[in-house]
């Protein structure tokens, strides 16, 4: 038989048990067929890149499936009939991939850098907060004003 992979995106209301659920209504129309789920894996509550149905965020998953075309064209057709569902994409694979997929790989990859140190000022902050009279048009006047030798009644004047 061929295979498959499929990803699908549920929506944020639905509980990662009820996407669990969803997944092993598909296993178990797979086996009903003669066909099995190869892989399985949960990729969490992660956000949309832009709003489905109202919705910014999504529970995504992905499904390695050994199943038959007409097994897949009845679980499409399931997938788009529930309103748990965001949206789904299926893809004939060569081979489905031992492991984790990339996506997990990179979750886990951030999570092993662990914690860096401080996070250093920005480029123009130097990490305190000003106050009022600390504004730089407010230091350049005090300095004008006490140098030495300067006639304020002459600068106001225009002499």
């Amino acid at each position: 038989m061929p295979l498959y992979e499929c990803v699908l995106i549920a929506r944020n209301d639905a509980t990662q048990q009820q996407v669990e659920l969803i997944a092993d209504q598909i296993a178990t129309l797979a086996e009903g067929d003669g066909g099995s789920v190869k892989k399985r894996e949960y990729w969490g509550l992660r956000g949309l890149a832009y709003r489905i149905k109202k919705n910014r965020k999504g529970h995504y998953m992905l499904l390695g499936l050994d199943a038959s075309p007409a097994t897949v064209v009845e679980m499409e057709r399931q997938l788009g009939l529930n309103e748990d569902i965001l949206r789904f994409l299926t893809v004939r694979v060569a081979a489905i991939e031992e492991g984790q997929s990339a996506i997990l790989q990179r979750r886990s990859d951030e999570r092993e850098r662990g914690f860096r140190g401080p996070k250093p000022p920005g480029r123009f902050e130097s990490g305190r907060r000003r106050g009022f009279d600390e504004r730089e048009e407010f230091r350049a006047r005090d300095d004008f004003e006490g140098r030495p030798g300067l006639d304020e009644t002459r600068i106001g004047t225009g002499e």
